[in-house]
């Protein structure tokens, strides 16, 4: 079945009603609106921020991965001044305890009783936008205080559940370059990250506006073009998209493909790997694809919207043996093989 002819299956289908077409309308709209904010700070990495945009109307989390001074934290930081949502950096280091992270009780003295009483501190934890800095400076240990709000939303301490408001994303930078004093992050930890996003030196023209803009004077002022209550709503949205078989069938099909122990692996690729993809991945594929047909205009979601965030989804879920290390075959290499050994269903079939 060729590409065409499943397109023209989901149209079909399409979005349930009137008010979910003008809510699509509004998350193309909105986004179009929030790149042009974040122009007036941001300067180039359009595929960065059209991934990180994608985290926002999903619901994720997305690991960013790049050089000092690449603006990882200016570009959260400004995302979360645009959608003028309550925004929160901490700052990972060695001796960070999860109490840190998380919140912890205090005791505190009624001045008029003088009675004593555990009150609870909410932590930094308690943000629509966490910006995890550097995230494998610190152990596992704190490192797994994130694990329930990413997954749930909620943290957990002292055997009482406190839910996080809505919406609730977490950002976590790594630097590549220093790698002493650092904790990689458990594969439990990587797979709650929708993508893995790598940002490189921008090319000349765009590195000198970089230098040429932070050089002068800026005082930029910001619109909200959309507010949190809208990012849900097109979080929700997001889920309505039809998707017809043969593209979920091929999501599910890459990501089993990356599994040595699958039949379905290919040769090149089974003796550089480890371990393959999770379910997520083929989950956040397809959640991902939805995404990037509505803000493309679209009401279904095509192969290439799969194939086309395959890598961010599938880089940090594949992992490499020690062939591959001493052969320099990175992830990125792996992905490139397994959506070749891969191809889109021909017509006809």
């Amino acid at each position: 079945m060729s590409d065409r002819a499943v397109l023209n299956q989901s149209e079909a289908v399409d979005l349930a009603s009137p008010d979910d077409l003008a809510l699509a309308d509004r998350m193309k709209l909105g986004r179009e609106q929030i790149l042009k904010e974040l122009r007036k700070v941001i300067v180039g990495q359009e595929e960065v921020i059209s991934q990180v945009l994608a985290t926002l109307f999903v619901g994720g989390n997305s690991l960013i991965v790049g050089a000092p001074g690449l603006a990882k934290t200016l570009l959260i930081h400004t995302i979360s001044r645009v959608l003028q949502l309550k925004f929160s950096r901490i700052q990972f280091t060695p001796d960070l305890m999860p109490s840190d992270i998380t919140g912890t009780d205090l005791v505190q003295e009624d001045s008029t009783t003088g009675r004593r009483s555990m009150v609870f501190a909410p932590g930094p934890i308690f943000a629509n936008i966490v910006l995890a800095d550097e995230i494998n400076r610190t152990p596992p240990k704190t490192q797994s205080a994130l694990l329930e709000a990413m997954q749930e939303h909620r943290v957990t301490i002292q055997g009482r559940t406190y839910k996080l408001e809505e919406p609730f994303y977490v950002f976590a930078t790594q630097n590549p370059i220093e790698l002493e004093g650092t904790y990689p992050l458990p594969e439990a930890q990587l797979d709650r990250f929708m993508f893995h996003i790598v940002i490189e030196h921008p090319p000349y023209n765009e590195e000198y506006d970089v230098v040429r803009t932070t050089t002068a004077l800026q005082d930029p002022t910001l619109e909200r073009p959309i507010s949190g209550e809208d990012l849900i709503a097109f979080q929700r949205l997001v889920r309505k998209v039809p998707v017809a078989e043969p593209v979920m069938r091929h999501a599910l099909d890459i990501v089993r493909a990356s599994r040595p122990k699958d039949s379905t692996c290919p040769e090149n690729v089974k003796k550089w790997v480890a371990f393959g993809a999770s379910v997520r991945a083929a989950q956040y594929l397809v959640l991902g694809g939805k995404a990037r047909a509505l803000t493309s205009g679209r009401y279904h979601v095509s192969f290439e919207d799969i194939r086309a965030i395959a890598h961010p989804i599938l880089r940090h879920r594949i992992i490499t043996n020690f062939h591959a290390q001493s052969e320099g075959i990175t992830t990125d290499i792996l992905v490139d093989r397994l959506l070749q050994a891969v191809p889109l269903p021909r017509s006809g079939m």
